[in-house]
C-alpha cells in the first residue's frame, strides 16, 4: 500500500499549520515562490539541497522528507494480530479504513471505515457481541454510519467530547461517552485504553491495546506512515505535533500503528522515517 501523504502534502500541512503564506516560505528558503506552488501541487524537488531548504524553513527534519520526496521510502509491511480485522471503505473513491478487535466472542470496532454494512456484517458472520464503538475523531470518513450499527446493537459510542459537534448524526446522549485519558475499554480478555491526542480534531483518541505477542495503537487520522493527518483548525498544529511526538511515537518502539489511511507502521520506522518527529 502506497503511503497516504507525498511530498506536497507533507509540505501543505506544515505551511498551513504554521500559518505561513507560500511567499513567507519563499523568503525563508530563497527559492522560487511559483517553485515551491508547483511542489505542493505535486511536481517532483529538482535536488535534494531543495528539499531540505523547505525541511530547514518548515521545522521538519531534512532527512526523513528526503526519504520520501525523493528515496521514496514505505514502511516494511505489517501483519495486523488474529485478533484484528481491518475494514475497508470509500467515500467518493477516498479509501478508508476500520479495525475489528475481537476476543472470546466480544468486538469493539474502531471507526465505521464509513462502510457501516460491512462492519454489521463481519459481527454476524463471525457471530461477535459487540461491547462498543470506539471513535478515533468524528469526522465522516470515520463516523458515518454509527446509527446503522446500533441499530443493529445498541453499545457505547466513545468520542472526545470536543469533537461530538462534528458528528453528521448523533447517538442519543447515554450511549455517547467521552472517556478519560487513559481509561480501558474491556474486550474479552484484552484491554483497549484511550490515549488523548488532540490535534487532527480537538478531540482526538487514539486506542491502544498492550498485547504482550502484538502490542498496538490505532492512530486514526493523528499519524500516517511518514506523516500526520491535517490539523483541524490550524491552530491545532504545535498541539497535533505534541500528541503525535509525545503521545504517539513515545510508545515502546515495537507498537505497530494502524492508521485510518494509507499503511501501517511502527513506531521504531516512525522515529527513524517521520519528518514531523523532533527527538
Amino acid at each position: 500500500m502506497p503511503l497516504e501523504d507525498e511530498l506536497c502534502d507533507i509540505l501543505k500541512k506544515s505551511r498551513i499549520g504554521q500559518g505561513l503564506s507560500v511567499v513567507d516560505l519563499a523568503r525563508m528558503t530563497g527559492l522560487p515562490g511559483g517553485d515551491i506552488t508547483a511542489l505542493e501541487r505535486g511536481d517532483q524537488p529538482s535536488d535534494r539541497m531543495e528539499v531540505r531548504a523547505l525541511a530547514k524553513a518548515l521545522g521538519l527534519r531534512p532527512g526523513p522528507l528526503e526519504q520520501i520526496a525523493i528515496d521514496k521510502w514505505e514502511p516494511v509491511a505489517q501483519r495486523s494480530p488474529t485478533w484484528v480485522d481491518t475494514i475497508q471503505g470509500s467515500i467518493n473513491g477516498y479509501g478508508v479504513q476500520g479495525y475489528v478487535i475481537h476476543d472470546e466472542g466480544e468486538a469493539l470496532l474502531i471507526d465505521t471505515a464509513y462502510n457501516a454494512p460491512a462492519m454489521i456484517e463481519f459481527l454476524s458472520s463471525h457471530r461477535l457481541k459487540l461491547v462498543g464503538i470506539g471513535l478515533t475523531h468524528g469526522h465522516a470518513d470515520h463516523a458515518d454510519g454509527i446509527e446503522q450499527i446500533l441499530t443493529f446493537c445498541e453499545v457505547p459510542v466513545y468520542l472526545g467530547a470536543e469533537d461530538v459537534e462534528l458528528l453528521s448524526w448523533r447517538p442519543p446522549t447515554a450511549q455517547l461517552r467521552a472517556p478519560r485519558d487513559g481509561e480501558t475499554i474491556a474486550v474479552g480478555r484484552l484491554r483497549v485504553q484511550c490515549l488523548a491526542t488532540p490535534g487532527h480534531t480537538p478531540g482526538g483518541i487514539c486506542y491502544r491495546v498492550d498485547d504482550p505477542n502484538a502490542p498496538l495503537c490505532f492512530v486514526g487520522d493523528t499519524l500516517f506512515a511518514g506523516s500526520i493527518g491535517r490539523s483541524n483548525p490550524g491552530s491545532l498544529y504545535p498541539i497535533h505535533l505534541a500528541s503525535v511526538r509525545t503521545t504517539v511515537l513515545g510508545l515502546p518502539s515495537g507498537y505497530r500503528l494502524l492508521p485510518g489511511h494509507g499503511p501501517a507502521t511502527t513506531v521504531e520506522e516512525e522515529l527513524a522515517h517521520n519528518p514531523f518527529y523532533a527527538a
